[in-house]
């Protein structure tokens, strides 16, 4: 079995800072990721999707953690084909419109190099410390299986393989024309071919973005993501659509499919996003505790 890391994808949530989860004495920046990566090996960066990360911080997360935690960073809206506030882009690269969201399509070509060498050089002090895990390029619901989606995915690993050593990419799907049973084999030997790591997902079922939970390692990453099972998946409040606890026996059916998958990976990451006050950390740590005693 390759080595299991589980985590969640916030650590700085307003509200997990009013759970209670932290102790009283723990108000700083730098104490809650201390505090935290005491307690997890590995955690996601949601806040990349929004807003580009820069150097400071991810120079700040590489010294304020320990040798081997892991982070996770979720890749910046514009290059996932996802809506773009203007207002997120870098001042200098702002096309001059009235729009307040932007695509991909919307930008001279100069303009998303020039985001691309940014949003990488950005993570360089985590990658050069060794704690940056993957990239994961989560596709919208209008991002469908076809041969142009496939080429940009392969546009991504390239871009990000281009610094010495390559940063992973992992992907995640919200369009279930990836995962239908007449797709899903090709969607995965697709990935597998180009060692593509696939995210997994625990989400909801039913709706337009939903996506089976299908365990797959189509690399030496496997990554698994929990979303939770709102009756709420459509709402825009990201509280209530993500505000799902866990039940202990939903966490000890998981563990042994995770151990199973862990079998054929490397290494497996799994990060619990149901993040609404300490719901992600509970059941994460849960979680690792289940996994750890079956690798006893």
């Amino acid at each position: 079995m390759g080595a299991i890391k589980v985590g969640t994808a916030s650590w700085t949530d307003r509200t997990l800072l009013a759970s209670g989860w932290y102790p009283p004495k723990i108000t700083s920046a730098e104490e809650r990721l201390g505090y935290y990566a005491a307690r997890f090996p590995l955690v996601e960066v949601d806040s990349t999707y929004y807003t580009p990360p820069n150097e400071r911080n991810s120079t700040l997360w590489a010294a304020r953690t320990p040798a081997g935690f892991t982070f996770n960073v979720k890749a910046f809206s514009l290059l996932t084909q996802h809506p773009t506030r203007v207002a997120a882009l870098y001042k200098d690269l702002r096309p001059d419109t009235e729009k307040k969201n932007v695509y991909l399509t919307d930008l001279a070509p100069a303009v998303v190099e020039s985001v691309w060498e940014r949003f990488l050089g950005a993570l360089s002090p985590l990658h050069e410390a060794g704690k940056l895990g993957a990239l994961l390029f989560q596709f919208p619901q209008w991002f469908p299986i076809g041969r142009r989606n496939k080429a940009y995915i392969l546009e991504c690993k390239e871009r990000c393989g281009s610094v010495a050593p390559p940063m992973p990419i992992c992907v995640e799907f919200r369009n279930a024309t990836w995962m239908t049973e007449e797709n899903q084999r090709e969607t995965l030997d697709f990935l597998a071919s180009y060692a593509v790591p696939y995210v997994c997902v625990d989400m909801p079922q039913g709706h337009a973005s939903s996506i089976p939970p299908v365990l797959a390692a189509t690399a030496e990453l496997a990554v698994v993501r929990f979303h939770g099972h709102s009756e709420h998946w459509d709402s825009r409040d990201i509280y209530q659509r993500f505000g799902y606890d866990y039940s202990d026996a939903e966490l000890r059916e998981w563990a042994p499919k995770i151990a199973t998958l862990a079998d054929s990976a490397q290494t497996t990451h799994v990060l619990l996003n149901n993040c609404y006050r300490d719901y992600a950390q509970r059941n994460a740590a849960q979680l690792a505790a289940y996994l750890s005693a079956r690798m006893m």
